[in-house]
Formats: C-alpha cells, structure tokens, sequence
C-alpha cells in the first residue's frame, strides 16, 4: 500500500450523523465510514479526529441555528456526539470544536507539518467544505477523498465536491483508490 503525503482529517464520525433516525443524519455515513476505514492503515499516527459539538451558551447567529436544533445542545460527553464505535476505539487524537470548520489552530498546525491536509468524513456538504476552504486559504495543499465522506444527502455531496473541484490546485477532488494506488 502506498503511504500517501500529509495528515488525514477524519471529520465528525460521530453518532448524531450515523443514527438513521437523528434529524442530522448523513444517510451515506456507513459508505463514508468504509472509505476511511480503507485510509487509516495508510496514515496511523498522522491522523487527527474531529467532532461537533454544541457549545455551552450559543451567541451571535448561533443562537438563532440552536433555536432551530434544540436536541442538539448537549454537553460534550453526551452520546450523540461520541465517535461511532468503531472510531472511537482508533482515535488517539481527538479535537472537538463548536463550529462547523475544523480549520483549527491546532489542525493547522499539524497540517502544516506534513504539508498536506486530507479530509473525510461529513458532511461534505457542511463541516468537510468549511474545513477545505480555509485551509487552502492557507497554502495548504486540500485533498478531499469523495467516498470517504457524506453529504446531507447524494445531491448536496454531489454538489459540494463540484464546488470543491472548482478551487483547483488549491483543492483536490480524489478517491481513496486514487489516493492508496
């Protein structure tokens, strides 16, 4: 197996979007979840999790988004915001953030590092494209491996990793057999 360049960002495997009945649920999460699955070998110990979490006293507009999700504030440690099990148990490195965009200080950090940032997981159409776009604005070379994340649904994916093609050679659209070949 090939051992491709840079860190791989998983982002927010997390239970509130594999539960098929959560009003958040990413309905390809499971195919999402394989894809990474297929890309972890090949990154071990360069690799960062993420996940969403709702922050304890909601301001500015995200007072109005939490209005509109109340289920979703939870405190941290609350189930719908664990990693699915089969994450959980692989991640050394967790980092949670209370915005859609992981382009963390801390993942900045690490990618630039390895020089490469690869995404998965979900939503493409949300926490995956505020993550890329940033870090591209960073220099950052930006790989998204499309079977390994998920949209809200096939037309929202679809369409983001169209909108993400667009930021070439900022942003790069791959699958994980391009990536692993």
């Amino acid at each position: 197996m090939k051992v491709p360049p840079g860190l791989l960002a998983v982002i927010d495997m997390q239970h509130v979007f594999a539960d098929p009945v959560s009003p958040w649920a990413a309905p390809r999460y499971t195919e999402a979840a394989a894809g990474v699955r297929r890309l972890l070998p090949a990154f071990a110990s360069r690799t960062v999790f993420t996940r969403f979490v709702a922050p304890a006293h909601p301001t500015g507009a995200w007072r109005a988004y939490y209005d509109s999700w109340p289920f979703a504030l939870q405190p941290p440690d609350a189930e719908l915001w664990r990693l699915t099990d089969d994450f959980a148990q692989q991640a050394e490195v967790v980092l949670d953030s209370p915005t859609f965009g992981k382009w963390t200080p801390e993942v900045a950090a690490l990618a630039a590092q390895h020089g490469r940032l690869v995404l998965a997981g979900v939503s493409t159409d949300c926490c995956v494209l505020s993550t890329a776009l940033p870090a591209a604005d960073a220099g950052i070379e930006v790989l998204v491996v499309a079977d390994a994340c998920a949209g809200a649904d096939d037309d929202s994916h679809a369409k983001a990793l169209h909108l993400l093609d667009l930021y070439r050679p900022l942003i790069r659209v791959t699958t994980t057999a391009e990536l692993l070949s």
